[in-house]
């Protein structure tokens, strides 16, 4: 068995998830069940990303299989958390909620087969601000209207309506694109900028990297999570509904169209204010000059399913 070696196997949840129930019967169950290990867990806090981030790293140790059981903010806290305690830690997760990239990346449907599972090492991005780490992302990154948009799901009405139910996606796709056709001509979603080096097309709207095989669960890509150095990188202006209809048509029937890249700097022209997006979460940084993404420096080690 896998964990024969693990000092203790950790889950990672929130409880205030519309699918907590499925987590507890599924997962939470099936763990205390477990014989000869030791098992805990971590309710995510009502806080933000970053102190439940902080609080994870803190109680992980050396050994530990840390299994995100949720959507993929929990997956971005697990996966950022084993990075910054710099522990030899194991890393895996469980789709339980809506888009769930990071768990369909990894392949694994529920706890067992996470006990069964193959060793894999994992490339993560790095994203800095202005020379400073921001955040690790398993899967994609975004800036611009893309991650401008992630701000519906912070309305409560929406949030509410979004919970009844578990087949939640489609439901957040209506919203989003209700959001797009409100707001796509109202602002320039990201101000003139140099590309290492070179301009950007003005009117450009969004950029992604793309890291693992899917982005908001429909678009897909060829996954670069094994290579230490590689991703995919899309720069384009979505904010035209022809180019939106192409670039979404590519990307679920073909895959997300772009280049393949060692690391991006972008530069601002002037201080902007800027929203940047990883898998879900995302934060608004104001007097932004530079910004970085790159591979991390070192890898995750994750339990995948054993034919990845």
């Amino acid at each position: 068995m896998l964990i024969a070696s693990m000092k203790r196997i950790i889950i990672v949840y929130n409880p205030r998830s519309s699918r907590f129930k499925d987590v507890e019967r599924e997962v939470l169950v099936e763990a205390r069940e477990l014989k000869g290990y030791a098992v805990g867990k971590y309710e995510v806090k009502a806080t933000n990303l970053e102190d439940n981030v902080r609080s994870l790293a803190r109680i992980i140790q050396d050994g530990d299989l840390v299994v995100a059981a949720g959507g993929d903010a929990t997956g971005v806290i697990v996966a950022n958390a084993v990075m910054v305690s710099s522990k030899e830690a194991l890393v895996s997760a469980l789709p339980f909620g809506n888009f769930n990239d990071f768990s369909r990346t990894l392949g694994l449907p529920n706890f067992r087969d996470v006990l069964s599972g193959k060793l894999a090492t994992y490339w993560p991005l790095e994203i800095l601000v202005n020379g400073k780490h921001f955040r690790y992302a398993t899967c994609y990154v975004s800036m611009g209207m893309t991650a401008e948009s992630v701000k519906i799901f912070d309305d409560k009405k929406i949030r509410k309506k979004l919970q009844k139910g578990h087949k939640s996606s489609w439901r957040s796709y209506f919203y989003l694109a209700n959001w797009y056709f409100k707001h796509r001509h109202k602002k320039k979603f990201i101000p003139e900028f140099l590309l290492n080096g070179s301009v950007v097309k003005k009117g450009t709207s969004d950029y992604f990297a793309m890291n693992g095989a899917s982005m908001s669960r429909v678009m897909k890509t060829r996954p670069h999570y094994k290579k230490s150095k590689m991703f995919i990188r899309f720069v384009g202006k979505l904010v035209s509904f022809p180019r939106l209809c192409d670039f979404m048509a590519k990307s679920m029937f073909v895959k997300v169209p772009g280049q393949v890249v060692d690391g991006d700097t972008i530069q601002f022209l002037n201080p902007a204010t800027v929203e940047l997006q990883a898998e879900g979460e995302y934060k608004t940084f104001e007097n932004v000059s530079k910004i970085e993404i790159r591979k991390a420096k070192t890898p995750l080690k994750v339990v995948m399913k054993k034919h990845k």
